[in-house]
């Protein structure tokens, strides 16, 4: 993003950034801090905020692979909001990561097409 911040938003929005945050490394899991700041329209100072505090409540974790990271999102870890008890990651990121492969064409032929 040629070092500048991105654009900043002064409304609100339906997703947290860490919601944003998870479905894209849901969608790839060797994706480089630099390109989720990128997809997610963040820093990449806020990316690593994020990350941390996903990993600090066990709904992320990660393994050092030569210079970059491999992200594992823990999918049965429930969502935190009272009004959203009993439901689980895994719900969430279906929903967010299928939206995104419609947006992008980027569709995983390993899923059946009634499941996409």
């Amino acid at each position: 993003m040629d070092g500048q911040l991105p654009e900043q938003r002064t409304t609100w929005t339906f997703l947290t950034n860490h919601a944003r945050v998870l479905a894209a490394i849901a969608d790839d899991p060797k994706k480089r801090i630099r390109d989720l700041a990128a997809h997610c329209r963040l820093t990449e100072r806020a990316v690593q905020k994020i990350i941390f505090d996903l990993e600090q409540d066990g709904y992320l974790s990660h393994t050092r692979v030569g210079r970059g990271n491999i992200y594992r999102i823990q999918p049965d870890g429930v969502l935190r909001h009272p009004a959203e008890a009993g439901l689980t990651v895994a719900a969430l990121l279906s929903v967010l990561v299928q939206d995104e492969a419609r947006r992008t064409g980027h569709v995983d032929s390993d899923v059946p097409a009634d499941d996409r």
